[in-house]
C-alpha cells in the first residue's frame, strides 16, 4: 500500500517521469517509448537492450508465430541478420523465450515465453482465463474418475465372467471323465462276461452225451 501511495504522490510533480518510466518497463514496449521519446529521458543502451527484450515478450503474448517484418519494425532493427543475433543471443540465451527461427518462411516460432507484469485493465481477463482453465480442468478430472469408474465395473464383470467359464469347463471336465470311468467299466464287465461264456459252452461239448 505505500507503494501505491508514493506513485500517487509522484504524480503531477517534476519527478512523474520516472514514474512513466517505471511503468514502461512494467509493461510498455520500445514502440510506447519511441512514440513517447520527447516526454521521457533517454534510455542507456542496457535499458534499451531490456525494452527490446520486453517488447518480445510482450508480442509473443498474442501471437506465437513472429514474422520478421514485424519484429524488425516493433524492434527498430534494419536488417534479418541484426534481429536473428539479437533474438539468439539477448532473448534465446537469456532464457525469457524459446523458439525456432524459421529463415524460409521469415519468421520466429516461439515456444515458451516468461510472463510479464500484467497492464492495467488485463486483471479481470485473466481472472477469467484462470477460471475457464480451472472449469476445463474439473471436466476432465471428472471424464477420467468416471473412465477409472467404467472400468474398474468392467474389470469385475470380465473376472466373474471368467470364473464363471472356468466353472463350467470344470463341471464337463468332471462330467467327460464321470461319462468315460463308467464306459470304462460297462467295457470290463462285457470282457469278463465272454470268455466265462466260451468256457461253458466248450464244457458242454467235451461232456458225454447220454
Amino acid at each position: 500500500m505505500s507503494n501505491i501511495s508514493e506513485h500517487k504522490m509522484l504524480q503531477g510533480t517534476e519527478f512523474s517521469v520516472y514514474l512513466d518510466i517505471l511503468r514502461l518497463f512494467a509493461h510498455g514496449t520500445w514502440s510506447d517509448y519511441k512514440s513517447n521519446a520527447g516526454c521521457l529521458p533517454p534510455l542507456v543502451p542496457n535499458q534499451v537492450r531490456k525494452l527490446k527484450q520486453l517488447s518480445v515478450l510482450t508480442l509473443a503474448e498474442v501471437e506465437k508465430v513472429l514474422p520478421y517484418d514485424l519484429l524488425m519494425v516493433e524492434l527498430d532493427v534494419s536488417n534479418v541478420r541484426e534481429l536473428e543475433d539479437f533474438l539468439i543471443n539477448e532473448c534465446m540465451y537469456a532464457g525469457i523465450v524459446r523458439g525456432k527461427l524459421d529463415q524460409l518462411r521469415r519468421c520466429f516460432e516461439v515456444q515458451f515465453a516468461a510472463g510479464r507484469d500484467l497492464r492495467p485493465g488485463q486483471l479481470g481477463s485473466m481472472i477469467q482465463t484462470l477460471s475457464t482453465w480451472l472449469a476445463t480442468s474439473d471436466n476432465l478430472l471428472h471424464s477420467i474418475q468416471d473412465k477409472i469408474k467404467w472400468a474398474d465395473t468392467r474389470s469385475e464383470l470380465d473376472k466373474k465372467h471368467r470364473k464363471e467359464v472356468e466353472d463350467r469347463v470344470e463341471e464337463v471336465k468332471k462330467s467327460l471323465s464321470l461319462k468315460a470311468d463308467t464306459e470304462f467299466r460297462g467295457h470290463e464287465e462285457i470282457s469278463y462276461a465272454e470268455p466265462g461264456g466260451v468256457m461253458d459252452y466248450e464244457e458242454d461239448r467235451s461232456r458225454p452225451k447220454r
